[in-house]
């Protein structure tokens, strides 16, 4: 036997992060391919819709929300693709997926990736239809699907990567490295004012809104992420001590366990 096959890896040795409790792995890294060439083909759009109708098109990575489906769509492609190798490892007699391998700082910007998308889509859906949706938001076509897509179905997938997959609960330690990020975003905003002459949202504005305020809207945010960020490490417990009890309790056979992804 092999030294890939008889020693696990010291990295995710249990293969969650390209596993389900519900679907098998194939079906899931499908899923997961599915969802990053949406949110692709949506990005693409943007920038084309905004480069040929107002020329704003250059404007698209000084926005959270871009920032945020970005990195939405880098995930599912890494997380798809990973799954994809550790299907055709497991097809082939070994374990593992390549991720697994590779050098260590690699390994922790997935995981900073992951939390990533894990908090910030409900950061930003939440943010934009309590502060910043308008009669305008949903009025065309383009709109409706554009706004629906970057502002609603970014929190479904993020979703369905917090309850439908085998991922562990974030560690704590990325929820400062969150913070730091919503951090450097502030002062990209700033930046950007200073160098394009706009904000990219109107709450940042010192000359709309109160120093108090604009201090509020920021420890607002804050906070939210700290909240979101516990909840959703709270919903990943809870998924995963009812897919152990669902184990324990043996309304499983071990085959259909193996083969949905619980198992090894």
């Amino acid at each position: 036997m092999s030294s890939s096959i008889s020693q696990k890896p010291t990295y995710d040795p249990h293969n969650k992060l390209v596993t389900s409790p519900f679907l098998s792995p194939t079906i899931l890294a499908s899923i997961r391919l599915l969802i990053a060439s949406y949110t692709l083909v949506t990005i693409i759009f943007v920038l084309v819709w905004d480069g040929v109708t107002d020329h704003t098109a250059g404007q698209f990575f000084s926005y959270f929300t871009d920032l945020t489906y970005t990195g939405i769509c880098a995930y599912f492609w890494a997380a798809g693709v990973q799954g994809v190798g550790y299907v055709r490892r497991h097809r082939s007699g070994d374990i593992g997926y390549p991720l697994q391998k590779w050098p260590r700082i690699l390994q922790v910007l997935h995981l900073a990736l992951q939390a990533s998308i894990q908090t910030f889509p409900l950061l930003v859906t939440i943010v934009f239809w309590v502060l910043l949706c308008s009669d305008k938001t949903m009025s065309t076509t383009v709109l409706r699907w554009r706004n629906i897509s970057v502002h609603a179905l970014n929190s479904v997938f993020c979703m369905f990567e917090v309850l439908c997959t085998n991922s562990p609960a974030m560690d704590w330690v990325m929820l400062p490295c969150m913070l730091v990020i919503l951090g450097g975003y502030l002062g990209l905003a700033y930046i950007t004012h200073a160098t394009q002459g706009f904000y990219t949202y109107s709450f940042l504005d010192p000359s709309k809104e109160k120093p108090s305020m604009l201090a509020a809207y920021i420890v607002g945010i804050t906070l939210a992420e700290v909240i979101i960020f516990a909840l959703v490490w709270g919903m990943v417990k809870l998924r995963e001590r009812l897919t152990r009890k669902v184990e324990e309790d043996g309304a499983l056979e071990p085959e259909f366990e193996k083969k949905i992804g619980i198992l090894g």
